[in-house]
């Protein structure tokens, strides 16, 4: 009987805690408040693409060629803070984006959440900055976003690089997603999960013991403040509710633009696996993998990540180049 009442106890407060959690988490972020864990907040911007206030970042001269960054699942711009300068450095016009739903733009509580969702919010942050066509950066689960804009508005997409990208919906067989998923018990267990300090600093310890670095405190505090809100928790739940990637590696051959697949050896997340199913299904894929590497190239070894992707998107200018100018020698030598 004792054990019994000791059991209903510890259930009570154990349900009392998880109560005053759910009920005392922060709404959302606040721009002025957040002002010292935001990277790189000179560049930042904000615009409303169909009613939603949209966060993003842009560097580079603006007759530059132009590359979009997607981030992925549980993330922002943030994931861009160490390649998004650098980018602009090696000569083109980047634009980062905080999907609705994530980081610091709006995240309504009626909102789609879903890739082709997010791929017209792209579409229409393309539209509002005046880019007709762009070279488009996707990673992870940003990397179904780009895909699906490839897919669907092939006119619109230079080149395609994918990170890490979801190609399916095997991801939602985790475990933790398949959690995320159940009424009630998702809504539950996604605010313990996303706002747990512990969970974030074990997950991110793991990557900075891998490249043989300390724990950025600030990055880690950075990522915490945007997890830990009610309003991404429940964009969160509804995105994985609503996940539905396997037209990606339904329709991959379709995919025509030319495609950089770039993967971590030691990715966790998305398997490498999926890296050479997708590289035999683009007509014109290329795969790079980063050895001693986890799920984001950008985030764990970002001068090398540029230095590729700077490559393989001014491939094209500089055949339009050498073109012009066997023209032009053409010319010269007909006189």
């Amino acid at each position: 009987m004792k054990k019994r009442y000791l059991l209903a106890g510890l259930s009570g407060v154990a349900a009392g805690a998880v109560a005053t959690k759910l009920l005392t988490r922060p709404r959302d972020v606040s721009w002025p408040e957040s002002i010292n864990l935001i990277y790189h907040p000179e560049y930042s911007w904000f615009t409303t693409i169909g009613g939603v206030r949209i966060h993003y970042q842009e560097a580079g001269d603006e007759k530059a060629p132009p590359v979009i960054l997607i981030h992925g699942f549980i993330s922002s711009t943030l994931i861009w803070s160490g390649v998004f300068l650098r980018l602009a450095d090696a000569g083109f016009r980047v634009i980062a984006i905080d999907l609705p739903g994530y980081g610091y733009s709006d995240k309504p509580i009626d909102g789609r959440y879903t890739i082709d969702s997010q791929a017209h919010a792209v579409f229409g942050l393309m539209d509002r900055l005046g880019i007709k066509k762009a070279s488009i950066v996707g990673a992870s689960y940003g990397g179904a976003v780009a895909a699906m804009m490839a897919l669907d508005s092939p006119e619109r997409v230079d080149r395609l690089v994918l990170i890490g990208a979801v190609s399916s919906d095997e991801p939602k067989k985790k475990f933790l997603l398949r959690l995320l998923r159940l009424p009630v018990i998702g809504d539950i267990v996604t605010p313990l999960f996303l706002g747990s300090r512990w969970v974030l600093r074990k997950r991110m310890e793991e990557m900075y013991r891998r490249i043989g670095a300390p724990l950025d405190e600030h990055m880690l505090e950075a990522r915490h403040h945007l997890l830990a809100t009610a309003n991404m928790q429940r964009a969160m739940i509804r995105t994985v509710r609503r996940w539905s990637a396997n037209r990606i590696s339904r329709e991959a051959s379709l995919i025509h633009q030319p495609t950089l697949l770039v993967w971590g050896e030691e990715d966790m997340h998305i398997p490498i696996s999926n890296a050479f199913e997708l590289r035999d299904a683009i007509p014109n894929a290329r795969l790079i993998i980063f050895r001693n590497c986890g799920h984001l190239p950008p985030t764990e070894y970002p001068e090398k990540f540029v230095e590729i992707v700077a490559k393989f998107c001014k491939v094209e200018e500089t055949q339009n180049e050498n073109a012009q100018a066997f023209e032009l020698k053409q010319r010269m030598t007909s006189k």
